[in-house]
């Protein structure tokens, strides 16, 4: 396996430019007679879609939803980054760039970033004319607030509904091309092998998931859309259907894995109420901007808050990191609420969360502006724990929110599968260790727009594409394996639900390659999940038959992914012997207890090629070089 990341010489500011004139492309004649397949509807995927159909391609988009309306994308809250400087704080491309490359802790690409960056001003202007209901100023300017890791405001936002109302945008123009005729769209439709011809990506097999039957696709590419693997932890903020299938088969295909270990933890989540859950709620950092968080400076002090006087609460953020305060990067403000609350000074009847005050802010603004920026996040915060934000402060905890790690892709984001695309956060490119808030939004739009569009052209003019139909040996193959792993799942007969060996699965995950790591736990958890493994195709139970609806079978399938996937994110953070971004190992911290990089040693991209469901995976590196943004030791204070 060889990573050639592709990266165009030249200029860090120049290389996008460039590299744009001097690809080959595919003229709109020649488009029409192309096929072009892609998994996911979310904000990625659909815009992909449909900016492919709208350059002429002809395109099947797949999601396993009803309507691509349900993706994940719909969740985002807070907002959408891009270096537009309307506030006048001495924002640019290059401070946008320069923060991202930091707050990823120096283990993205370079040219990646900056290629974000300049893209990220195209991305507002094209959502303002898709009629995307950003807030705007008094004076009908579009409006910006502040995100963690960075000191300017260039973060735009529709209360706190961006990713839904970005998501309608990109809807809108996919279902478009629908009616046009350009895209073909396949719902209830769940991909399960990608298939290869000459190791080449010609198309996928997916499960109608209505009537069960199997179905075979081909294509001239394959684009994967299909978000990240956070589910893998069972409680996490990520809709329960997201998984990691598609992105897990494609690997087992021979698609490296990039830096699965590179988990971001969220800050500011409802604290978990028991094990009845089966996910967790995020509150937007948005919040942050107005909300001080806080706990009691004194171990087991339960007293109601407002009975707590200012002396004698501890805003440990605004006091260890001044020049951000609140405003640190969600790594930064995760570790801090678990450091607290581990010393004891967590609040709650478990003693695992801490305030997110907003009484200061409304004395300053008046409740009727809180309510405006936030009001439908309070809503949503009364009506999950039944306290009112606005009378008393909400209660916060760290959890599993987002996944840096994904697919290997080079710069023209291929695979290294040839034909097999990935985009959004499926792929690993663009965040290194750890996401600032407002950029996944701004990644997943960047590479649907305006990447891909161009990308793909030069993929499909530069490579001799024969003619390949269903009927290839390669198709059936694929099928065949489809098949069997499913009647190995309904032949099982246990009587143990899917759902139970996911949840002791992320119990193993979140306490030992959680928010803190260590080497014995690590090793710990790769005796557990195997263990787990085994007793899942011993005991699980998977009612019904495969032939038809069947909600069991599809749970039991994501399950034996992640069953299989866990086992590889615990050795990628077994062998990552260093701490950065949201992967803090204990044996490797400041004596201030930050995360210690180990650029000699880890200034690399983990990825990792498939040998064998019981076979110790290869590791292969691409070396990270650092040309405008020096390798720093990260300091928010």
């Amino acid at each position: 396996m060889i990573l050639d990341s592709k990266i165009p010489p030249g200029a860090m500011a120049d290389k996008w430019t460039d590299y744009g004139f001097n690809m080959k492309l595919v003229n709109p004649a020649n488009k029409r007679k192309h096929k072009v397949i892609v998994v996911g509807t979310g904000l990625a995927g659909a815009s992909a879609a449909a900016s492919l159909a709208e350059k002429g391609y002809n395109v099947h988009a797949f999601t396993f939803q009803d309507s691509p309306r349900r993706a994940h994308s719909i969740a985002a809250q807070g907002g959408i980054n891009a270096a537009k400087n309307y506030p006048g704080d001495g924002d640019s491309i290059h401070r946008l760039f320069y923060d991202t490359v930091k707050g990823g802790d120096f283990r993205a690409r370079e040219a990646n970033v900056h290629r974000l960056a300049e893209i990220s001003l195209k991305i507002i202007d094209h959502c303002v004319a898709l009629g995307v209901p950003f807030a705007r100023e008094y004076g009908g300017l579009l409006d910006n607030r502040s995100f963690g890791g960075a000191q300017v405001s260039r973060t735009f936002y529709a209360r706190g509904q961006t990713g839904q109302q970005l998501l309608l945008g990109a809807y809108q123009s996919l279902m478009r091309q629908v009616g046009e005729g350009q895209v073909k769209l396949h719902t209830r439709r769940e991909m399960l092998d990608v298939v290869l011809v000459d190791g080449v990506a010609r198309g996928i097999i997916v499960r109608d998931l209505v009537t069960g039957r199997l179905e075979r696709h081909e294509a001239d590419a394959v684009i994967l859309a299909t978000g990240g693997y956070g589910r893998v932890f069972y409680l996490s903020t990520n809709a329960a259907g997201c998984n990691v299938t598609a992105a897990w088969r494609a690997h087992k295909r021979g698609a490296a894995f990039a830096n699965p270990c590179f988990t971001q933890i969220h800050p500011t989540c409802v604290p978990v109420a028991g094990d009845h859950q089966s996910k967790l709620t995020l509150m937007s950092e948005s919040l942050r901007n107005d909300g001080r968080v806080w706990v009691p400076r004194t171990a087991g002090d339960k007293r109601p808050p407002h009975d707590i006087p200012e002396a004698e609460r501890f805003y440990f953020l605004e006091e260890k990191y001044p020049s951000f305060g609140n405003l640190v990067p969600r790594d930064v403000a995760s570790r801090n609420a678990k450091q607290v609350c581990d010393a004891g000074l967590g609040v709650g009847e478990s003693g695992l969360s801490v305030y997110l005050d907003f009484s200061d802010a409304i004395k300053r603004l008046g409740e009727g502006k809180i309510r405006e920026k936030y009001g439908n996040l309070f809503h949503m915060y009364d009506k999950i724990t039944d306290e009112n934000p606005y009378q008393v402060p909400m209660r916060i905890y760290p959890a599993v929110h987002y996944t840096m790690g994904g697919l290997w892709v080079d710069y023209n984001l291929m695979s290294t599968i040839p034909g097999l695309h990935v985009l959004g956060e499926a792929n690993f490119s663009d965040h290194g260790a750890n996401r600032l808030g407002a950029s996944a939004l701004m990644q997943g739009l960047a590479d649907g727009y305006f990447v891909i569009s161009q990308t793909l052209g030069h993929y499909l003019a530069s490579t001799s594409l024969p003619k390949v139909t269903t009927d290839h040996a390669a198709f059936a193959e694929a099928e065949h394996d489809a098949k069997a792993h499913i009647d190995r799942l309904l032949a099982v007969k246990g009587n143990v639900p899917a759902v139970e060996f996911h949840r002791r699965l992320g119990k193993v995950l979140w306490e030992h390659c959680g928010m803190a790591r260590n080497e014995a736990g690590l090793k710990l958890a790769l005796q557990e999940i195997p263990k787990i493994r085994a007793d899942f195709w011993n005991n699980v139970s998977v009612t019904g038959a495969g032939g038809d609806l069947n909600i069991a079978l599809e749970e039991a399938g994501r399950v034996a992914d992640f069953l299989e996937f866990g086992e590889l994110m615990v050795r990628d953070a077994l062998t990552r012997k260093e701490s950065c971004g949201g992967h803090f190992r204990e044996e490797s911290q400041t004596p201030e207890n930050e995360a210690l990089r180990d650029d000699e040693n880890f200034c690399h991209v983990a990825a990792w090629e498939f040998t064998g469901v019981d076979s110790e995976p290869i590791l292969h590196k691409e070396p990270l070089a650092f040309e405008e943004v020096h390798l720093t030791q990260r300091s928010y204070k």
